[in-house]
C-alpha cells in the first residue's frame, strides 16, 4: 500500500492515500477554456514518480531531467511486505535512493531494484543466473502501467515493444506457471535469429567463403588428414645428417670430376687411335720412287756433289725408325693416361656412390625443418577444414534440431498447461466474473500453446472499439492482482492512468470503479485511479458514490499552479 507521496519541491502537492479505492481527479472550473483539457494537470506524472521511486530508468527524455527538477527529490511511504518504508530518490542523482526503515541507508538503484524483487515477487539472485527470467521492473510495470510505455494497448503487455518473451515469462510468473519454458522459448529464437543472419550471409556468398558446404568440406577434410599423415610418417622416419649440405656438394664435384675424367679419356682414346693408322702407314720411300728423285736432281743441278743412294736410303730408314719410336712412345702414354683415369674413376664413383647412399637414407636439418613446417601448415589446415565442416554440419542441422526442440516446448507447455489447471481455470473464471459485470457480453480469456510459446488473447464483442478495448485491459489487471494477492505476490497496489478510461462509456467507468473499489475492499489491496471529472460523476451506480473516494487534492490545468507540481513546465 502506498501511503504518501510527496517531494523536496515547495509547490508539489503532496498526496496522501488510504486502503482501498483511491480517485485523483482532473477538475474542469468553469472558467476554464475549452483548450485548457486537463492533460498537463500531472495525472500521469503520478504514475511517472511512482516508477521513479520503484528503480525506473531516466531517460534523457525524462520528467526528471527537466531543468525545473535538477535540484529536487520525491519521496514515497509504502509497505513493502510486512515493513513500510519510505525511500527518497534525488533527480540529480538517480543511481542512488536514501531508505528509511528502521535504519537510514544509500543503497544503488539496481540495489534497490533487486530488493523490491525479492521482497514483491520472491525474485531471487538464482533466478538471475538464468537466461530471460521474470525481472521486478517488468512484473511491476502490470500494476502500474504507463501511458509512455505504450501499456494501453493490449492487456498482455505492459509496453508497446515489450518483446514476446517478456510478457511471455512474466505472465507465466504471475499465473503461477512454468515461467522457465517461455525463457527456454526466447533462447530458441536466439538461435534460430543467428542461423537466419548466417542464411542471410549465405545467399549473400560470404558466407560460403567462410564455411562452405558440408559436402565439398569433407572431401578437402579427407584429403587434408591423409597428407598430413602420410607427412608424418616421413617425419617419423626422417634421419638428420649434420653434414648433408657438404657431402652433397662433394658429390656433385665428384660427378664433374669423372666427368671431366671421362673427357679427357675421349680425347686420349681418339688420339691412340691416330697413333695406331700412323704406325700402319709409316715406311721409307720406295728403291723406285728415289731413283726417279735423283735423275731429276741430275739433270737440275747436274754439278752437286751426288752422295750415293745406299746412303740416302740409310738416312730415310733412320728417320722412319725414328718416328715410329715416338709414335709408338706416345702412343703408350695415352693408354697409361687412360688406365690410370680409369683407375680414379673407380674410386671417385665407389666414393660417389658411398654419399649417395647416405644422402638417400638421411636428410638435411633443413630439410628436416621444412617438413616440420609443412606438417604445422597441414596441421592448422586440417583443424580449420574440421572446424568449418562442423560448423556447416551444425547448420544444416541446426533447422531440424530447433523445429525439435519448438515441438519439445509445445509439449512442455500442454503438460504445464495440464499440471497447472486449476490455476489456469481460476484465471479464466476471475476475468470473466469481472467482464461480466461490466458488460452484458462478457468478455473471456483464452490461454493457447503455439509454437512460438503461449498466446493470450481476449475475444470479446466489439472488441474494436478503443474503449472496449481498455476494459480488456481492466478485466486483466483485476484478474492478476485477485490471483496475486491469493499467492501473496505483487505490491498490494494497483494503479490506473485516466488513460485507460479513454474512449470508455461513462456508465462503464463508473462500474469498473466500483468493481474496482469491492475486489480491493474484499482482497484487501489498494487500487489508485487518476481520472478526469467529467460525465463519469453524472452517472450513478446503486450502492456506489464515487465522490466517498475522491483525494482531497484535486487538480487542474485552469490555473498556473493547479497541477500536481503546483506549476507549468
Amino acid at each position: 500500500m502506498i501511503y504518501r507521496v510527496s517531494s523536496s519541491l515547495p509547490t508539489f502537492k503532496t498526496l496522501n492515500f488510504r486502503s482501498g479505492l483511491n480517485i485523483l481527479i482532473a477538475k474542469k472550473e468553469e472558467k476554464s477554456s475549452n483548450k485548457q483539457t486537463r492533460n498537463r494537470a500531472g495525472k500521469s506524472s503520478l504514475i511517472e514518480i511512482i516508477h521513479f521511486l520503484t528503480g525506473a530508468k531516466v531517460e534523457k527524455n525524462s520528467l526528471f531531467k527537466s531543468k525545473a527538477l535538477e535540484n529536487e527529490s520525491f519521496d514515497m511511504k509504502f509497505g513493502v511486505g510486512n515493513e513500510i518504508i519510505t525511500v527518497q530518490r534525488s533527480c540529480k542523482k538517480p543511481k542512488n535512493v536514501h531508505i528509511v526503515s528502521g535504519e537510514i541507508k544509500d543503497i544503488s538503484n539496481n540495489e534497490w531494484i533487486s530488493f523490491l524483487g525479492n521482497r514483491m515477487f520472491g525474485l531471487s539472485e538464482k533466478e538471475k543466473d538464468i537466461s530471460y527470467s521474470p525481472t521486478f521492473r517488468s512484473l511491476f510495470s502490470y500494476f502500474v502501467r504507463r501511458q509512455s510505455s505504450g501499456a494501453f494497448a493490449t492487456p498482455e503487455k505492459q509496453a508497446y515493444q515489450q518483446q514476446p518473451y517478456d510478457y511471455q515469462t512474466a505472465l507465466m510468473f504471475l499465473l503461477g506457471l512454468d515461467w522457465k519454458i517461455a525463457s527456454d522459448w526466447q533462447v530458441v529464437r536466439d538461435r534460430e535469429k543467428t542461423l537466419t543472419e548466417l542464411k542471410k550471409a549465405a545467399g549473400t556468398g560470404e558466407f560460403l567463403d567462410i564455411i562452405g558446404k558440408t559436402s565439398d568440406l569433407r572431401t578437402q577434410l579427407a584429403v587434408s588428414e591423409a597428407a598430413l599423415d602420410e607427412l608424418k610418417k616421413q617425419i617419423s622416419s626422417f634421419k638428420v645428417l649434420p653434414k648433408y649440405r657438404e657431402l652433397e656438394i662433394e658429390a656433385n664435384n665428384i660427378t664433374q670430376k669423372i666427368n671431366e675424367l671421362a673427357n679427357e679419356n675421349v680425347i686420349d682414346t681418339a688420339s691412340i687411335s691416330d697413333y695406331e693408322k700412323s704406325l700402319q702407314t709409316e715406311a721409307p720411300p720406295t728403291f723406285n720412287d728415289l731413283e726417279q728423285v735423283y735423275n731429276e736432281i741430275g739433270i737440275v743441278i747436274p754439278d752437286l756433289v751426288k752422295k750415293r743412294y745406299e746412303e740416302v736410303h740409310s738416312f730415310h730408314l733412320s728417320v722412319v725408325k725414328n718416328r715410329k719410336d715416338y709414335i709408338e712412345s706416345e702412343l703408350q702414354a695415352s693408354k697409361r693416361r687412360i688406365q690410370l683415369r680409369e683407375q680414379e674413376k673407380a674410386k671417385l664413383d665407389q666414393r660417389r656412390s658411398e654419399i649417395m647412399n647416405l644422402l638417400k637414407s638421411h636428410g638435411a636439418l633443413d630439410q628436416f625443418s621444412r617438413l616440420q613446417e609443412e606438417a604445422s601448415r597441414l596441421e592448422a589446415e586440417v583443424e580449420s577444414l574440421r572446424k568449418r565442416y562442423e560448423a556447416a554440419e551444425k547448420l544444416e542441422s541446426t533447422k531440424n534440431i530447433l523445429k525439435i526442440e519448438r515441438n519439445n516446448l509445445v509439449i512442455r507447455l500442454g503438460r504445464d498447461f495440464n499440471e497447472q489447471q486449476d490455476k489456469l481455470t481460476e484465471a479464466i473464471v476471475a476475468y470473466e466474473k469481472i467482464s461480466k459485470q461490466l458488460y452484458e457480453s462478457a468478455g473471456s480469456m483464452v490461454v493457447d500453446k503455439t509454437e512460438n510459446g503461449p498466446v493470450f488473447q481476449f475475444p470479446m464483442q466489439g472488441s474494436r472499439s478503443k474503449g472496449i478495448k481498455n476494459m480488456q485491459i481492466f478485466c486483466f489487471d483485476m484478474m492478476l492482482m485477485t490471483l496475486c494477492r491469493k499467492r501473496n505476490i505483487g505490491p498490494g497496489f494497483l494503479v490506473h492512468d485516466s488513460h485507460l478510461f479513454d474512449g470508455v462509456d461513462g456508465r462503464q467507468i463508473i462500474s469498473a470503479l466500483k468493481i474496482g473499489a469491492e475486489i480491493a475492499e474484499t482482497l484487501d489491496f489498494q487500487y489508485i485511479v487518476t481520472i478526469n471529472e467529467d460525465d463519469a460523476f453524472k452517472e450513478n451506480v446503486e450502492d456506489f458514490d464515487v465522490n466517498e473516494y475522491v483525494l482531497p487534492v484535486v487538480l487542474t490545468d485552469s490555473k498556473e499552479d493547479g497541477g500536481l507540481f503546483g506549476f507549468r513546465f
